[in-house]
């Protein structure tokens, strides 16, 4: 539907994360939702559609690949649409990226590498970041 705003994911256990990337991306146009855990992001995607899943792969209660199987078992569009976030990159989330082919931010990245990340992800997103 034109002009129904994106619908973005943020699954990161670091609060200053999630509340400056909802900021950011409210504001470019998006809608958001974020979760601190594994559980509380996959009881989301239970509850309600997303586009954009934006994961960090290092969680605490749950890892990255784990929550990305759940994610797309429930949700079966996320398994093209999730951005990979991480400060630190292991051998077995090295293969999931390649293999799922999602991108990866390393982090600290800008809002502006994220939001042109997601632009690129969802052609809805180029009306919801303009």
């Amino acid at each position: 539907m034109p002009g129904t705003p994106t619908r973005v994911l943020i699954i990161d256990d670091e609060p200053a994360i999630c509340k400056a990337l909802s900021i950011g991306l409210a504001r470019a146009g998006f809608y958001v939702k974020t979760a601190l855990t594994g559980d509380e992001g996959i009881a989301l995607i239970k509850k309600e559609p997303f586009d954009v899943l934006v994961l960090d792969l290092r969680v605490h209660d749950m890892r990255g690949d784990v929550i990305f199987e759940l994610a797309r078992a429930e949700q079966p569009n996320l398994a093209h649409t999730t951005l990979f976030v991480t400060g630190d990159i292991s051998e077995r989330a090295d293969r999931l990226i390649r293999a799922c082919g999602c991108p990866l931010l390393r982090k600290p990245f800008e809002l502006r590498d994220l939001i042109g990340v997601l632009t690129a992800m969802m052609p809805r997103a180029k009306d919801a970041s303009a």
